[in-house]
C-alpha cells in the first residue's frame, strides 16, 4: 500500500513542478507583451455586450466601454426586452458619459432552445456597422481600462490569426473568504493561457474576430441552439486551425464580493458547462483535483500515524516521503501564485492596492483549489442542469439545450452578481 502512495506522491510533485514552470513561462509571456509599443493599429470596430439583469457597479463597467481611447468603434447592448433592469442602466451610463463610440440598443427575445446570451449575440450581429472590420464581445461585469479595446484587437494585424482574447481576474472589495476563493480558483484557470496559440481558449467577456473570420467559419449560425458562446468559439478556430492568441493587455477586472453559495454555484456551473463542451478538460480537472486530495490526505495521515506510533517517526521512511511530499508540493504551488499575481500586477496597474491585498489568500488559499474543483467536477457528472441569471437550462449535448423559466419571470431578472 505504501508504495501505491510513493507512485502518487512522485506523479504529484512532478505535476507540481510541471506547474511552477508554467508559471515561471506566464511571467515571462506578461513581460514581453506588457514591454511592446501602443498599437496604431485602429479600423472600425464593433463591440457586443449582452446584458441581462444589473451586475454590481453596472453603470462604470459600461462607462468603462464607452470610453475607451480608441477613435473609431460602436458599442451594441443586447438586452431580452425593453422592461430588463439593464436597459434603465444603459440609458443612465450613456447619458452621463462623455462617449468616444457610438451605441445601439436591441432587443433580441427570449431564447427558445439556446443560452439567453447567445440569442442576443446572433441578433446583435444583425445590426453591426457594415463597416465594421472586426467584432469584439465583452461582458457586462468587466471594468477595461482605456486600453483594453486596442491591446486586444493588437494581434489581429496578422490576419493569419483567428482570434485574440483576454481574460478576467477577480478583484474583491470587502474581502472574505469566499470572494477571495472565488478569485484563486479563477486564477488556475486564466493560468492555462499563455504563448501558445494552439492550446489557448477563447473568453466570452473579452473577444476579438475579424469579421472576415467570422464569416468564413460561420459563428453566428455555429452558435445556434448553444449555451456556452466562448467554448463554441474555441471549438469552431480548433477545427479551423485557426490560432487563438492571448493578449494579456487586454486582461480585466471583474469587480464584486460573493457569498459562499454563490462561490459555489459559480464555480460549479463553470464545471458543468466544462462538462458539455470540453469533457477532455472536466476530465483533467477530475483526475487532477482527485490524484491531488488523495495525496495530501494520505501524507497527512502518515505523518498522524507515524507520530503515534509509538517508535520515533525520525527513523520511518514513509514519513519522511510525507514531509518531503507535502513541503515540495507546497512550494511549487506557493511559488505559482506568487509568479501568476506578480504577472497580473503588470497589466491590471489600476489595482495596485487591492492586488496587494491579495497576496496572502493567493498565496495560502491554493490547497483548498483542488478541494473545491473535485467537488464541482463531481457535482457536474451527477447532474447536466444550471442556472444562468434566473434561467434553468438543461444541457443535453453542446448544440441541444432545454430553456425553462420561473412563473415569476414575466419580464427580466432581478439584479444579480458578477458572474460572468
Amino acid at each position: 500500500m505504501i508504495i501505491l502512495f510513493y507512485i502518487f506522491a512522485v506523479v504529484l510533485i512532478f505535476l507540481s513542478y510541471k506547474s511552477w514552470r508554467g508559471g515561471v513561462k506566464y511571467l515571462e509571456y506578461f513581460r514581453q507583451e506588457a514591454a511592446k509599443p501602443e498599437s496604431d493599429f485602429a479600423p472600425m470596430v464593433s463591440v457586443i455586450v449582452p446584458c441581462r439583469g444589473v451586475d454590481e457597479d453596472m453603470d462604470r463597467n459600461l462607462a468603462a466601454l464607452l470610453r475607451q481611447d480608441f477613435p473609431n468603434y460602436e458599442i451594441l447592448f443586447a438586452v431580452e426586452s425593453e422592461t430588463d433592469p439593464a436597459v434603465k442602466v444603459i440609458e443612465t451610463a450613456v447619458g452621463k458619459v462623455a462617449k468616444r463610440a457610438t451605441y445601439k440598443l436591441l432587443f433580441s427575445g427570449r431564447a427558445q432552445s439556446e443560452g439567453q446570451k447567445v440569442r442576443s449575440l446572433r441578433e446583435a450581429m444583425n445590426h453591426v456597422d457594415d463597416k465594421s472590420e472586426i467584432f469584439v464581445f465583452a461582458d457586462s461585469d468587466i471594468r477595461p481600462d482605456k486600453n483594453w479595446l486596442r491591446n486586444l484587437i493588437e494581434p489581429l494585424k496578422d490576419e493569419s490569426i483567428g482570434a485574440a482574447t483576454g481574460y478576467r481576474w477577480f478583484v474583491s472589495r470587502k474581502g472574505g473568504f469566499a470572494s477571495e476563493m472565488r478569485a484563486v480558483w479563477n486564477a488556475s484557470i486564466a493560468s492555462a493561457l499563455g504563448a501558445e496559440t494552439r492550446t489557448n481558449f477563447c473568453w466570452g467577456g473579452s473577444t476579438a474576430i475579424r469579421r472576415a473570420v467570422f464569416e468564413k467559419i460561420n459563428l453566428r449560425e455555429r452558435w445556434r441552439g448553444t449555451l456556452s458562446d466562448d467554448f463554441t468559439v474555441t471549438r469552431v478556430m480548433q477545427e479551423n486551425r485557426l490560432p487563438i492568441y492571448f493578449a494579456p493587455r487586454a486582461m480585466v477586472a471583474s469587480l464584486g464580493d460573493c457569498t459562499f453559495g454563490e462561490l459555489l454555484e459559480f464555480t460549479t456551473r463553470q464545471m458543468k458547462i466544462t462538462r458539455t463542451y470540453a469533457p477532455h478538460l472536466w476530465q483533467a480537472a477530475f483526475a487532477g483535483s482527485f490524484l491531488f486530495n488523495l495525496v495530501f490526505l494520505w501524507a497527512i495521515a502518515i505523518l498522524i500515524l507515524s507520530i503515534f506510533a509509538g517508535e520515533s517517526p525520525l527513523a520511518s521512511i514513509p514519513f519522511w516521503a510525507a514531509v518531503a511530499t507535502l513541503v515540495l508540493v507546497s512550494a511549487f504551488s506557493v511559488a505559482k501564485a506568487s509568479l501568476r499575481l506578480k504577472a497580473i500586477k503588470l497589466v491590471l496597474k489600476n489595482y495596485d492596492k487591492e492586488l496587494a491585498r491579495q497576496s496572502r489568500p493567493q498565496n495560502t488559499l491554493w490547497f483548498l483549489s483542488p478541494a473545491l474543483f473535485l467537488f464541482n467536477s463531481a457535482r457536474a457528472l451527477l447532474s447536466h442542469h444550471i442556472v444562468w441569471r434566473g434561467i434553468k437550462y438543461e444541457l443535453r449535448a453542446p448544440d441541444r439545450i432545454i430553456v425553462s423559466r420561473p412563473p415569476s419571470d414575466t419580464t427580466s431578472p432581478a439584479p444579480v452578481s458578477s458572474d460572468g
